[in-house]
């Protein structure tokens, strides 16, 4: 709520969002607000459109039905306008094996049109802790240290929102804490929204106040991660994902899951290349 009572505005929207592949339906009207200021994590197990929903709500994936507007610009016509204050990372996108860290984070400084470009990047090797890395290349870092530099990368330009995918996925706890301290930090101080993808439901409930958890492409669960729990009779967010999973489990073990989960899983998979590419655009 803002000082005056009000909701925050809201910098994602997406209603009613459809999409389909060969083998079935994925994503089976998801409707998700995320506003500013709010720290959101998009969950549930593997196959059940989570990052089909995030590539639309960035733009990389055209919904065959429903809407999607970011900072007020509808997608995908309006992505060029509402990329310029959205930041996206994700464990999976490369680093250029030539470039210099702080030569990485320049080029991008100067992509996003930074008055001072130089003291940005400066401040992102010192806001994440990579200073120390500044002279590294891609090819030198360990995954863990890539993801620093692409969330760093990513809040270079203080976005309005950032999307991150598995943004602690397999990382050292000294790490993933840097990232979480930061990632808090840069909220706290900018007002900058948070729209996170994980399988890591601890991590989840130290960084984000609201869980959306899709289940077979639909949102199945909304609220504060207290709130979902209780919904499902659970103690903590690691009981919801592992009933879910079970629950898609049994599903396919009936043979009932061609439209969601089997399907979902198979779309998932399949992003993983073309999609994810022009996610990595942002």
């Amino acid at each position: 709520m803002t000082a005056h009572g009000a909701a925050p505005p809201p910098v994602l929207e997406a209603h009613d969002l459809v999409k389909e592949y060969r083998r079935g339906r994925v994503v089976d009207g998801v409707r998700l607000t995320v506003r500013e200021g709010e720290r959101v994590g998009l969950l549930g197990p593997n196959g059940a459109g989570k990052t089909t929903t995030l590539l639309m709500c960035l733009g990389a994936v055209a919904p065959d039905a429903g809407s999607v507007h970011v900072l007020g610009h509808r997608l995908p016509a309006g992505r060029p306008a509402a990329m310029r204050g959205v930041g996206f990372a994700a464990g999976y996108l490369p680093l250029p094996d030539r470039l210099r860290v702080r030569e990485y984070l320049r080029l991008y400084a100067d992509l996003y049109g930074l008055r001072a470009p130089r003291a940005a990047v400066e401040g992102a090797l010192d806001h994440f802790g990579i200073g120390h890395l500044a002279h590294a290349i891609g090819t030198e870092l360990s995954s863990g240290q890539r993801t620093l530099v692409g969330i760093a990368k990513a809040s270079l330009h203080t976005p309005r929102l950032l999307v991150l995918d598995e943004p602690t996925a397999a990382l050292d706890p000294d790490i993933a804490l840097r990232v979480r301290t930061g990632l808090l930090d840069l909220c706290a101080r900018h007002g900058t929204a948070l729209l996170v993808t994980s399988h890591d439901m601890v991590e989840v409930e130290r960084l984000c106040e609201r869980v959306v958890f899709l289940a077979a492409g639909r949102v199945t669960a909304d609220g504060t991660p207290q709130e979902v729990a209780r919904q499902f009779e659970q103690r903590d967010l690691e009981g919801v994902f592992l009933h879910l999973a079970e629950a898609r489990d049994r599903e396919r073990a009936r043979g009932g899951g061609g439209a969601g989960a089997d399907a979902s899983a198979g779309a998932d998979a399949r992003t993983g290349a073309d999609d994810r590419e022009g996610a990595g655009a942002v």
